[in-house]
């Protein structure tokens, strides 16, 4: 799940359940993202027919726009198109897909639409590309496109999946369960609760659940592709994106006109047998997270000044102390009103891992760990204050994302689980964990639990497709991948790149999760490959926002 990082939010939920839905959220989403297996994938062709026969009632470019209605949307046009539930009944029960789009500025010479998905599985398309929308593509491309973008089935304003009666019931289990694990004991209760929301997804998400995988979610993209009116599909597909890029493209080989694919993940481990192996540590997020973070700590140190943790002594040292008192008791922190809440080790793991993602937040997060130095008693009051950022806690927190909007964590559940195989004894998860948290402190622990709740929902999709991964569009596509990204390791860019017949594989040298408002080169070749179809392969660019204000 990827977002830009001028997005402004809005609060709408109890800081404390906000922190808690956080962070299962980043346990059952890959990107952040960002995992029972999947059988009996029907063939391209078969896929193709059954999608054909899906959308003859619907005329091709017959989508019924309206006017946004949301504050904020009004240059937006918003609709909802609806889908076969299960593409094997194409004229049986229908799921409603929200859709929105901004429609290209320069009419006259338009291309076409650009259809994004921001990631997840889970992220919500509608919202997010009214957030950032507007500022989302170089010039070139908002002239020459519509940008569209849509609510995966399940997810956001579309038809929901949810796990819960009401979305009180939702908030009180969030507001009551276990971040992270520390012990035996912490471990058994947090395999009950992640077993207590398994059940309650099972039982309210019902049909939609059993029919969320990546491949579903595909063939719907190709029923908008053909609502719009495009002969060919033209994508953009970030984080998880990417997984649901490889699934169409294996599906839809011949629809295909342009694929930006950014922050790759290569479908064959996201699809693959388990083998005994935790999905966290296949996906490699542990590895990437740790790594991110090593880049934090070293250029914390060259800041200087900049970073509000070098004057407090060594910053990796400082951060493990703060871990080692956060584990010990977790502190109360001001949040403004006369109120506070509890702060405590996996409040920081979640924050950090995520604050990976987003160099604009790397400064504002040092200066965060220095408070929580202070309010650890890791080093005395004079020394937190003389270093710190003159902001307070609670603006700290606002500024590191905690204050903002949650949906409902529902359509997070059903694409991971569905696609995915896992190693089907939830009691051997510790001992993974354990060792995943030794090879990569802090980052094992938070990403070996990942997606553990599928482990107890028993999803059968027949018509989730796990492979042959091998493409066959001969579409030159476009594959990013960003050399230090904590979600999507840099790892998988080439492999990624080489399952595609003309990939041409493009590198930010630089820090966070996908290049969005990251960097203006990468900016540009993405839309020189929009606009012309044209691409260098091997190319680098540079990353404009350097972290902690240095001299990029």
């Amino acid at each position: 799940m990827t977002s830009r990082s001028m997005v402004t939010r809005k609060a709408r939920a109890a800081i404390p359940q906000a922190l808690s839905l956080l962070a299962v959220a980043a346990l059952l989403t890959v990107v952040a993202v960002p995992a029972q297996s999947a059988v009996g994938a029907p063939s391209s062709a078969t896929a193709a027919a059954t999608q054909a026969d899906a959308v003859q009632t619907a005329a091709a470019g017959d989508i019924p726009w309206t006017e946004c209605t949301t504050e904020g949307a009004e240059a937006f046009d918003c609709a909802t198109i609806e889908v076969p539930s299960d593409y094997d009944e194409p004229y049986g029960p229908t799921t409603t897909v929200a859709v929105t789009r901004l429609p290209a500025r320069d009419q006259e010479n338009r291309i076409g639409s650009a259809v994004v998905n921001f990631g997840g599985p889970g992220g919500p398309g509608v919202a997010t590309l009214h957030s950032n929308g507007e500022v989302l593509f170089d010039a070139a491309v908002r002239d020459r496109f519509d940008i569209v973008s849509f609510d995966p089935r399940g997810v956001g304003t579309s038809d929901p999946t949810t796990c819960f009666a009401t979305p009180e019931e939702e908030q009180a289990y969030l507001g009551s369960i276990l971040l992270l694990p520390q012990d035996a004991s912490q471990n058994a209760r947090f395999i009950r609760e992640s077993a207590q929301l398994a059940r309650g997804c099972t039982v309210f998400g019902g049909d939609r659940l059993a029919t969320a995988s990546t491949a579903n979610v595909a063939r719907d993209m190709d029923v908008l592709r053909e609502r719009l009116g495009e002969d060919t599909l033209t994508y953009v597909g970030y984080s998880y994106g990417t997984v649901l890029g490889a699934t169409y493209g294996a599906l839809f080989p011949d629809n295909v006109r342009a694929l930006v694919l950014d922050g790759t993940l290569d479908p064959r481990v996201w699809t693959g047998d388990a083998n005994g192996k935790l999905f966290g540590d296949r996906i490699r997020q542990a590895e990437g997270a740790y790594e991110t973070y090593g880049e934090f700590v070293r250029l914390c140190r060259e800041a200087a000044e900049r970073c509000a943790l070098n004057g407090l002594g060594d910053p990796a040292e400082i951060v493990e102390e703060v871990y080692a008192a956060l584990k010990e008791q977790p502190v109360e922190l001001p949040v403004g009103g006369g109120t506070t809440i509890q702060f405590g080790y996996g409040h920081l793991v979640y924050q950090i891992t995520n604050t990976m993602s987003d160099t604009a937040g790397w400064a504002n997060q040092a200066a965060f760990i220095a408070q929580l130095a202070f309010l650890t008693g890791v080093v005395p009051q004079a020394s937190a204050e003389a270093q710190g950022s003159g902001l307070s806690i609670s603006e700290l927190l606002r500024r590191l994302g905690v204050s903002q909007d949650y949906p409902s964590i529902g359509g997070q559940v059903g694409p991971v689980c569905s696609d995915a195989d896992f190693p089907g004894r939830p009691w051997s998860y510790p001992a993974k964990v354990a060792a995943l948290e030794a090879q990569y402190p802090h980052f094992g622990l938070f990403r070996g639990w990942l997606a553990i709740q599928c482990e107890f929902i028993d999803i059968d999709d027949e018509d989730a497709y796990t492979g042959p991964w091998e493409q066959s569009t001969q579409q030159p596509v476009l594959v990013i991948g960003t050399r230090f990204d904590p979600a999507t390791n840099y790892g998988f860019t080439q492999p990624y790149a080489d399952l595609w017949p003309d990939a041409r594989m493009l590198t930010v040298d630089g820090w966070g999760h996908t290049t969005i408002g990251r960097s203006s080169c990468a900016d540009a070749a993405i839309a020189e490959y929009l606009v012309t179809l044209e691409a260098d392969d091997g190319a680098v660019c540079e990353q404009d926002l350097v972290p902690f204000g240095a001299a990029g």
